[in-house]
């Protein structure tokens, strides 16, 4: 049943299908258009399809709105997106915007609004959902609530950069980080600073792993000393020793002095290798294993939940020591071989002597090469002497194949 009122923050992610049901995309936004008297309309949305490419979906091609879908009629123009200069993005532009209560002059934020289908067939702002400032100093309370009509408010001309970040928050909370990134990115640079100024340590780092390099300095830049550090010791270290290369010489020593000593240590060695070889685009934290390790034992670490799917695809074995540098490297022994074999099995039994290592200067175009020819999704990556320094991954090597900008709506 199709509903004939929204709220539009709801309509994120929402899926889009054909009159078939096929899935089509998925809703990015709504795109609003001021009028002088009236309150602003809908005359769109902007949906993400198939190779991420941002398009535009007229109101008028929507045949119902469902809870947690769009159904379409199937027309969609395969035209990239481009906002125009009367084009207002709901999600992105509007909410977190402040507004004057008209009745009491009291200032509010917009936390969402609804759009209604109106008996012409057009989508029209219904009502605000505004919170108001909090009248206590607990530090958890928060400001009253109401609805509000258009008509009720007048809109605060100020800096986009001061407009709160919170209700932003709320909206990408559910967000996968790769999804938060291309959010992130749809942000104009004010809003994008103040959003991952608010977001919590461990979702900032999620954050920069995905972000392209220059907006990662650009969040970096805005982060003092001491935030910068624990945000670090958060990331990957492959990915935190990719962004602190990009930074001066200068800094990057004072994070490394204030991060974990293990952290710092894993960047610092990865530091010495050159960007686009092996050692410089591998993770020092594989699952490593001795001979006689049981596959329960085994099948234990992979299902740790710091684990990455990408590194729980295999367990490489090694002579002791069992940390990078680790003893002479023995082989691997896949995950979907450790399924078939009992428990108790040794993987001394299981190992895949075949898979050659690759030394940490190995180029970026050898790797993609030995991935794609042996269906691999990590390589082994050894020291002169065949010990076990770490492993490349296949999403470290798409990393630095795609364009900085793969994410851009500019993309081809």
């Amino acid at each position: 049943m199709s509903a004939t009122r929204v709220f539009v923050a709801r309509l994120a992610g929402c899926g889009v299908f054909d009159p078939l049901g096929d899935r089509v995309g998925k809703v990015i936004d709504v795109l609003m258009t001021y009028r002088k008297t009236l309150p602003p309309r809908a005359i769109g949305f902007v949906i993400e399809i198939s190779g991420r490419r941002r398009v535009f979906l007229p109101v008028a091609r929507v045949t119902a709105i469902a809870p947690g879908q769009l159904i379409t009629n199937g027309l969609i123009d395969l035209r990239r997106f481009n906002q125009k200069g009367q084009e207002t993005r709901a999600i992105a532009e509007m909410l977190g915007r402040k507004v004057t209560l008209i009745s009491s002059g009291i200032h509010a934020t917009i936390e969402d609004f609804s759009i209604e289908r109106s008996k012409r067939g057009e989508w029209v702002l219904a009502e605000l959902f505004v919170r108001k400032p909090k009248t206590s100093a607990l530090p958890f309370a928060k400001g009253a609530t109401e609805f509000v009509s258009w008509s009720e408010v007048s809109e605060d001309q100020e800096d986009p950069s001061e407009q709160d970040a919170q209700q932003l928050l709320s909206t990408v909370a559910d967000l996968r980080p790769a999804d938060l990134a291309t959010a992130v990115l749809d942000l104009p640079e004010e809003r994008m600073l103040a959003l991952a100024g608010n977001l919590n340590d461990e979702r900032l780092a999620d954050l920069l792993e995905e972000l392209p390099e220059e907006e990662q300095l650009e969040i970096m830049n805005e982060l003092d000393d001491e935030r910068a550090a624990e945000v670090l010791d958060l990331m990957g270290p492959d990915d935190a020793a990719d962004l602190m290369a990009n930074l001066s010489a200068e800094r990057a020593e004072v994070l490394l002095e204030l991060m974990d000593d293990e952290e710092a240590e894993d960047i610092r060695a990865l530091l010495q290798y050159e960007p686009y070889t092996a050692g410089g685009m591998m993770t020092p934290e594989p699952i490593v294993c001795a001979a006689d390790t049981t596959v329960a034992e085994a099948m234990a670490l992979i299902r740790r939940r710091e684990v990455e799917p990408v590194l729980a695809a295999q367990v490489f074995v090694t002579l002791p020591p069992y940390e990078p540098p680790t003893g002479k490297y023995l082989g691997v022994v896949y995950f979907q071989k450790l399924l078939r074999y009992p428990p108790h099995e040794r993987l001394s039994s299981l190992i895949d002597t075949e898979l050659e290592a690759i030394s940490a200067d190995t180029s970026i175009s050898q790797i993609h090469r030995d991935l794609a020819s042996y269906d691999l999704v990590a390589l082994p990556v050894v020291d002169e002497e065949n010990h076990l320094i770490g492993a490349v991954t296949v999403d470290d090597v798409l990393d630095h194949l795609l364009p900085d900008d793969w994410r851009s709506e500019e993309d081809a």
